[in-house]
Parts: C-alpha cells; sequence; structure tokens
C-alpha cells in the first residue's frame, strides 16, 4: 500500500456502546494492526439535544475494556485533532464555502412541513422519495424574498445525472443510479454539518486510508464518494462488513437480549472472550480455529475471507467461548477479576486471599465471571439448607442418619484433614454401613453444602476444614 493504512472508529456519543458497533471498532482495530498503521478514535457529536458527556465516557471507557487502544483522539490527542467534532465546526465552513463557489452545493429553503408534503404527495404516486429539486434552480430575487420572510437557508449538495460507483473490499463493485440520491443536505440552516459532509471533511483531513463501517452504512458512501469528487480528493478505500442478526434472522435488539458492552461486561464476559467472538461474526481463519489470540487475530485477518451474509450473534456459543478463555485463565488472575462480583454478590469476602483456595474449584464449571458467586456461597455459609425437596428427602432416609452417625464417630479426634483423609474416612464408613456408591457420597454432599452437584466432594471439604464439616453434619442430623 502506498499510504500507511489509518482507519477510525467515529461513535457518535448518545448512548453506551452497541455491541455492532463494538465489532466495527474492533475491525478497524485489527486491520491498522495488521499492517502497522494507526487507528483514530473521533467523536461525532453534533446531535447537540442527544449527545451527552457521560455517553462519550462509557464508550471510551468500553473501547478501553476492550483492549483497543487508539493511537489518536479526544483523550490522548494527535496531530490531526480536534477528535470531537463539536470542537472542529470552524473548520467546515472554509469546505462549504468553496463547494458553493464552484456551483456544487446551493442553498434551500424549504421548510420540513413543505418537504413532508412533497414526500407524501411523491410516495401516493408511487415515485421514489427524493427532494424534487424545488429550490434548485432559484434567481437571486427569489432567494432574497424567502430571507425577506425568515427563512433560514439549509445547504444541498447538487447531485447530476449519472450513477455514482465504489469498490467495496467486502462487496467488490457497487454503483447507485444518481436519480435515486437525490440532492443531499450537507449543512442545517443553523450552519451545523450534516453526517455526509462532516464525514468526508474530517476523514480526509486525517488521512483516513480506510473507512470500514457496517453495511447499513451503504447507502451513506455514495454520496461521500460525490462530494470526495466535487473536492478532487480521493476516496478511502470502503468495506461494509455484514449486519449482526439474532437468531430469529431480524437485527439484532433489545428484544434478544443484551445489546451493548457494558451488559456483556456487568455479565461476567472476558474482553478477550468478547473480542475473540466478535471478530468471527462473518469473518473466519484460514486455520478453522475459533480460540484465537489477539496477535492471530491481528496477523491472519483478511478482507478476502469476509462473508457477505449476515452474522447471527448466538449468545450460546459466547458462553461456550468465554468459558474456554476462563478455563484457561492463570487462578490468581481469575480471583482477582471475580472478587468485584463476588462482593456486588453480597458474598462475605473481603479480599484475594478470601478466595484464593475456592475460585479455582469453580473454574471448570462456569461460562461467566457473574456465575461464580452463586456457586461460591456454599463456601461461606454456615449452614447447609438443602436445596430442594429431594434433597431434604435424602437426608431423612435410613442410610443418611447411619453415614452422619459414622462420620462423626471416625473423625473425632483426627488432628490432620485434607482431601486424602476424607477419602479414607468415607472408605471405612462404606465397610462399616455397607452403603456405597450414590447412596454413600449423595448424603454426605448434601449434609455439607445443601446441594446435589457443584465441585468435588473431596476439594470441599479440603477447604471447609475438620470443624467446620463436623459442625455441618451435625446440624443436618438434628435437622
Amino acid at each position: 500500500m502506498s499510504k500507511p493504512v489509518r482507519t477510525r472508529f467515529a461513535p457518535s456519543p448518545t448512548g453506551h456502546l452497541h455491541i455492532g458497533n463494538a465489532r466495527t471498532a474492533i475491525m478497524n482495530w485489527i486491520f491498522a494492526r495488521h499492517h502497522g498503521g494507526a487507528f483514530v478514535l473521533r467523536i461525532e457529536d453534533t446531535d447537540r439535544e442527544r449527545s451527552t458527556v457521560q455517553s462519550e465516557a462509557s464508550i471510551l471507557d468500553d473501547l478501553r475494556w476492550l483492549g483497543l487502544g487508539w493511537d489518536e483522539g479526544p483523550d490522548t490527542g494527535g496531530p490531526t485533532g480536534p477528535y470531537r467534532q463539536s470542537e472542529r465546526l470552524g473548520i467546515y465552513s472554509d469546505p462549504l464555502g468553496r463547494l458553493e463557489a464552484d456551483g456544487r452545493v446551493y442553498p434551500c429553503y424549504c421548510t420540513p412541513d413543505e418537504l413532508e408534503d412533497r414526500r407524501k404527495a411523491a410516495l401516493d404516486r408511487g415515485e421514489t422519495q427524493r427532494y424534487d429539486g424545488h429550490c434548485r434552480g432559484l434567481s437571486d430575487a427569489e432567494k432574497r424574498r424567502y430571507e425577506k420572510d425568515g427563512r433560514k437557508a439549509a445547504y444541498r449538495f447538487r447531485v447530476d445525472p449519472g450513477e455514482t460507483a465504489f469498490e467495496d473490499l467486502i462487496k467488490g463493485g457497487i454503483s447507485f443510479p444518481n436519480d435515486t440520491i437525490g440532492d443531499f443536505i450537507v449543512a442545517r440552516h443553523d450552519g451545523m454539518p450534516m453526517y455526509n459532509f462532516a464525514c468526508v471533511i474530517d476523514d480526509h483531513l486525517m488521512g483516513i486510508t480506510h473507512v470500514i463501517r457496517g453495511n447499513d452504512h451503504v447507502s451513506n458512501t455514495p454520496r461521500q464518494v460525490l462530494v470526495y469528487r466535487a473536492f478532487g480528493w480521493d476516496s478511502p478505500r470502503f468495506a461494509h462488513i455484514p449486519m449482526i442478526l439474532g437468531k430469529d434472522r431480524e437485527r439484532l435488539s433489545k428484544r434478544h437480549g443484551a445489546t451493548s458492552v457494558d451488559q456483556y461486561r456487568e455479565a461476567g464476559y472476558l474482553s478477550d472472550a468478547l473480542v475473540n467472538f466478535l471478530s468471527l461474526l462473518s469473518w473466519s481463519s484460514e486455520s478453522g480455529d475459533e480460540i484465537l489470540s489477539r496477535d492471530r487475530l491481528v496477523r491472519e485477518f483478511d478482507f478476502g475471507r469476509v462473508s457477505q451474509s449476515a452474522a447471527v450473534f448466538d449468545v450460546e456459543k459466547l458462553d461456550w467461548m468465554n468459558g474456554m478463555y476462563i478455563r484457561a485463565m492463570d487462578a490468581e488472575r481469575l480471583c482477582e477479576m471475580a472478587l468485584p462480583f463476588l462482593k456486588n454478590a453480597g458474598v462475605p469476602v473481603r479480599s484475594v486471599s478470601d478466595i484464593q483456595s475456592v475460585v479455582p474449584l469453580l473454574q471448570s464449571g462456569v461460562d461467566r465471571l457473574s456465575q461464580i458467586p452463586e456457586k461460591a456461597r456454599l463456601f461461606f455459609q454456615e449452614a447447609a439448607i438443602p436445596e430442594n425437596e429431594g434433597a431434604a428427602a435424602i437426608l431423612k432416609s435410613p442410610e443418611a442418619g447411619r453415614i452422619g452417625s459414622a462420620f462423626l464417630a471416625k473423625t473425632s479426634g483426627l488432628s490432620l484433614w485434607n482431601a486424602d483423609v476424607f477419602l479414607a474416612v468415607m472408605k471405612e464408613i462404606q465397610k462399616e454401613t455397607g452403603v456405597k456408591g450414590k447412596s454413600l457420597w449423595m448424603p454426605v454432599r448434601i449434609m455439607l453444602t445443601g446441594q446435589e452437584h457443584g465441585p468435588e466432594l473431596p476439594k470441599i471439604v479440603e477447604v471447609f476444614g475438620l470443624e467446620k464439616c463436623r459442625r455441618l453434619v451435625e446440624a443436618s442430623m438434628r435437622r
């Protein structure tokens, strides 16, 4: 490539970072890193009514959590800033004036009501709903009359007959008949630049070489290409990645569950797993592997392996992938990450030292960090209450009473207690009572934990210690 690669992610701070936008950010980051280029973060906050400082802070926080470090941005600065559109408003007036002088844009005095009436009329006639060119050829006298009436002009780009074509890195050649585009607004009556105009100016001045975004932006691209050509500028390369759908093949929305990055973060997904999962929506490694480190994602990425088909967001697969990352994690790191979830859930823990013998026992049985507190409670509870009627019935059986009595007798006076000692005790109880298999082990598990399933019992009793084990068995026999 002749120029160093520069990609950008340009969110509008009007809410949380949507999972689809996160996938777009990931693709831009991976592509930039693959080519040793720059990843630019730009905040498009010209929607004054909906943009908030809180949303911007939330988006930046989520991007940091995802590990998508940017080379230039609103907080880091850089040579092509400022990186908030609200701070760039003075930049757009000169290019707009240049287009007006060249006859590429013209003032439009149509009111919203007038435009809506014409839109409905075109709809009734079965015609394409686009601007009808009412103000395209206004005389100076007509313009003065509108201005005298107090009307303020927006500015429209003059789209000439023909077609606008561009090459897409994923879709190949795309062409739009210009009569389906219509003269589009580039600046509102208050001077605020519209998306398709400001985006071109910003991308050009920031030296963006590749615009990677969702498929829903395809209809914007011919407008932007026309603006590039009006200035005589080279367009960046475009890549429109497929949309993300729910399992019902509808566009991903709240009815499908969590849709924002912070919701997945709070649910206990790991950033590496989420990046891995989102990267594989419409893209695949030539190796066929699905668990891919960031280094491999960066090294192996190729637009030639991006499908044109929409991607289905499969939460079950994300859970599986997240579980794989959890099981591969260093135990100490897992404890550090689990601690906030345990505290927030009200489990009485203060530091990692309180859980360093507990969390590793749960590591193989959880897919999300948020599942750890419920599974960890048994290690901190003072009483083992049967979890259901079935468990309670097991404790009322004659075998359970004999097993409990034998357990207390054979552990009385023991000075050493660990998993091996526990197994030896259970072997002696089996010989004495004649009870074996599930009939032997299940009553003991329920006496100690109240649950029919969970981590390996020898490991549980080692964490509990002998005194607590005896106390729990005694309490269950009094119940």
